[in-house]
């Protein structure tokens, strides 16, 4: 004679894979939206070591190059996860005008803090080694802010995000800004 284990309750499969495919487009989306963040730090940077002045110029390359590394990291991220990683823009609009050195440190910082920001926002949908790697990048932002700013702020990323513009480092010229906490789950996607 043999007793019967009791017949446990299993989330059912299907709800199972609707929860990994909603984190896996909350995931896609929030890298999107760091993918495209990366452009515009690019093409920012671009102006910056274009002004700024000779003693500051290696620290905008350095700058520039971690970026571009940080861009292509996403891009084969996404690639990765079944998205169509987003296309840098042509050109971006700036949030003002750089005409000389100081303008070029102030859009450093500002590209480093809205940079910052949409890491937060990956921070918080990701989970392990993507968590600890989106954690880097939003250290590395506010440690470069901090040395363009001469200062810091207590939680990098998340000051940021109430007291600059939520469109991101900066918006396609001729485009409307977007909002980058909440990118369109298809355009994000790469679906659009």
């Amino acid at each position: 004679m043999t007793i019967a284990e009791p017949v446990r309750a299993r989330p059912a499969e299907g709800e199972a894979r609707q929860r990994d495919a909603e984190q896996t487009e909350a995931t896609l989306a929030a890298l999107q939206a760091a993918l495209a963040a990366e452009h515009a730090a690019v093409y920012g940077y671009g102006v910056v070591g274009g002004r700024v002045d000779e003693e500051r110029r290696d620290e905008a390359r350095q700058a520039h190059d971690a970026h571009r590394a940080r861009r292509d990291a996403l891009h084969r991220t996404v690639h990765e996860l079944g998205g169509r990683p987003r296309a840098a823009a042509a050109a971006y609009q700036l949030p003002f005008e750089v005409p000389d050195g100081a303008a070029a440190v102030r859009l450093a910082a500002e590209l480093e803090d809205r940079v910052a920001g949409v890491y937060a926002d990956l921070v918080r949908v990701t989970t392990g080694a993507r968590r600890r790697e989106a954690a880097a990048a939003l250290r590395e932002a506010a440690v470069r802010s901090a040395r363009w700013k001469g200062s810091s702020v207590a939680f990098p990323g998340l000051a940021e995000r109430q007291s600059t513009s939520t469109t991101g480092p900066s918006t396609p010229a001729g485009e409307e800004p977007r909002q980058v906490s909440g990118v369109d789950a298809d355009d994000a996607a790469g679906r659009s």
